[in-house]
C-alpha cells in the first residue's frame, strides 16, 4: 500500500522566505513600538477552560457557537484553544492577582483559532498582536492605545488607512440604543435577510454592520446612537477625539460601526483601508486592518469585580500583506573554503565575525571551481578567501569598517 504525503490542514498555512520575513518585520516592528508605550510583554497559554471563551464572548456569539476549536481532555475537563486574546487575559488578570499593577498595560502576539471559511488573508489557525489597557476607565487610555496603534501602521509603511471612530455610550445610553433598535427593526423584520433576523432580539447592533444588501436600505435611517447619549457618555467620547486630535492622529465618524458583546462600552474603533488605495486592493473584502474597543463590563463576566479595560487587536497575515514582500538579510560576507585542510581556520573565521555582527555564509562542499561559482551567485558584498594555511585575501569592493576590522584583528 503506497502512502501519500501528508497535506496541511485546510485553511492553515506554511510561510517561507520573503513572506516569512514580512511577518516578522510586522512582529518585530510591533515589540518595539510597544516598549516605546511601556506595554509590558505577557505570554499566554494556547488553550483555556471553555468557560472562559463561553462566559466572557457568550454562548449565543457564532465564535463560541460555530467557530471554536473545543475538546475534552483525558480528565473530562472542556478546553478550547484560544479564539482571541482579550479573554484570556482577562482571566489571567484576575487569577494571577494583577489587579496590584493597575492600570496595567499588557501586549503579546500569537496564535489564535478559529473554525470558519477560509479566504484571504483568513485562516483556522491565524496570529494577532494584541495591546489591552486594564484597569484604567480615563479616555486618556483609549487616545494612548489609539495613539499607538496609529503609530505602528505608520512605522510598518501602512499610510493609506483611516481610524474609523464611534461611541457605544455608557451601560444605561447602549441599552436605550439596543430597545430602539429592536423597535425600529422589528417593523421591517421580514425584509431583512435571515442572519439579521436572528439577531434582532439577540444582538441588534450587529445587525448596523451588515454587509447583506437586503439589509443596506434600512441601515441608514436606523436610530443612532447619539441620540441616547447620557451627558458623561458624550463628555467621555468628546475627551477621546480631543486627545486624539492634540496627538495628531487622524480620525473619521463611524456611526454604524459596533461590537456586538454586551460588556463592550465607549469608544469602538477600527482602521480600515482608504476607498481605492493600494492597502483595499491588497486586503480586498477583509477591510479591518486593526479592530478593538472598551470592554468595562468583561471582568464581571468572569467573576471579578468591575474593571474598565480597552483593547485592540490586528492579524499579522493581513499587515504582512500590506508590508510586501521583504527579503532576507543581505549576505555581508562568505567564507570560501579553497582547502578543506583550512577547515578550522575557517570555521573560527566565520565564528569571528557573526560575534561581531557581520552576516556571513561558508562554502566548504564541491569542487574548488564550484565552491567560488556558489559563492559569487550568493552576492556577498565580499568573499573571504582560507586555504590550508589560513585565512589569506578577499575578493569584492572594498571592505566596510566593521568588517575591515575583524579581519585585521585575526592578522
Amino acid at each position: 500500500m503506497s502512502k501519500k504525503t501528508p497535506q496541511a490542514i485546510r485553511g492553515t498555512q506554511d510561510i517561507f522566505g520573503a513572506d516569512a520575513e514580512a511577518f516578522a518585520y510586522v512582529v518585530e516592528t510591533f515589540e518595539r513600538v510597544r516598549r516605546l508605550y511601556r506595554f509590558r510583554r505577557v505570554e499566554m497559554p494556547v488553550f483555556e477552560k471553555t468557560e472562559v471563551f463561553a462566559r466572557s464572548l457568550g454562548e449565543t456569539t457564532d465564535v463560541v457557537s460555530k467557530e471554536m476549536y473545543s475538546f475534552d481532555d483525558r480528565g473530562g475537563e472542556s478546553l478550547t484553544l484560544r479564539p482571541e486574546f482579550t479573554a484570556g487575559i482577562a482571566r489571567a488578570f484576575l487569577t494571577n492577582g494583577w489587579q496590584q499593577y493597575a492600570p496595567l498595560k499588557v501586549a503579546t502576539h500569537g496564535p489564535l483559532f478559529r473554525y470558519e471559511r477560509p479566504q484571504k488573508g483568513r485562516y483556522r489557525q491565524f496570529h494577532q498582536i494584541d495591546a489591552e489597557v486594564i484597569g484604567a476607565g480615563e479616555p486618556q487610555a483609549d487616545v494612548e492605545l489609539l495613539a499607538m496603534a496609529d503609530q505602528l501602521l505608520k512605522e510598518l509603511g501602512i499610510h493609506d488607512v483611516t481610524l474609523h471612530l464611534n461611541t457605544l455610550g455608557d451601560g444605561a445610553s447602549r441599552e436605550a440604543w439596543r430597545a430602539a433598535l429592536i423597535e425600529y427593526f422589528r417593523a421591517v423584520k421580514d425584509q431583512l435577510s435571515e442572519e439579521s433576523q436572528e439577531r434582532l432580539e439577540k444582538n441588534p447592533l450587529r445587525i448596523l454592520d451588515s454587509k447583506d444588501a437586503r439589509d443596506k436600505p434600512f441601515l441608514a435611517d436606523a436610530p443612532k446612537i447619539d441620540a441616547f447619549l447620557s451627558d458623561e457618555a458624550s463628555a467621555f467620547f468628546a475627551a477621546v477625539t480631543s486627545g486624539l486630535d492634540a496627538a495628531g492622529v487622524k480620525w473619521v465618524r463611524a456611526e454604524s460601526l459596533v461590537r456586538g458583546l454586551d460588556y463592550y462600552r465607549h469608544t469602538a474603533f477600527e482602521f480600515i483601508p482608504d476607498e481605492g488605495s493600494a492597502s483595499a486592493a491588497a486586503l480586498g473584502s477583509q477591510s479591518t486592518v486593526l479592530g478593538g474597543g472598551r470592554y468595562d463590563g468583561l471582568m464581571e463576566s468572569l467573576g471579578g469585580a468591575p474593571t474598565p479595560a480597552v483593547g485592540w487587536a490586528a492579524g499579522i497575515e493581513r499587515l504582512a500583506m500590506l508590508v510586501g514582500a521583504r527579503e532576507e538579510e543581505p549576505l555581508e560576507a562568505m567564507v570560501l573554503l579553497e582547502d578543506d585542510a583550512g577547515l578550522a581556520a575557517a570555521v573560527a573565521l566565520l565564528a569571528d565575525l557573526r560575534n561581531g555582527g557581520v552576516v556571513a555564509e561558508m562554502i566548504a562542499t564541491g569542487s574548488p571551481k564550484k565552491r567560488y561559482d556558489k559563492a559569487v551567485k550568493q552576492q556577498p558584498r565580499a568573499i573571504l578567501r582560507v586555504n590550508a594555511d589560513g585565512y589569506y585575501g578577499f575578493s569584492g569592493d572594498e571592505l566596510d569598517p566593521k568588517l575591515a576590522a575583524i579581519l585585521q584583528a585575526r592578522i
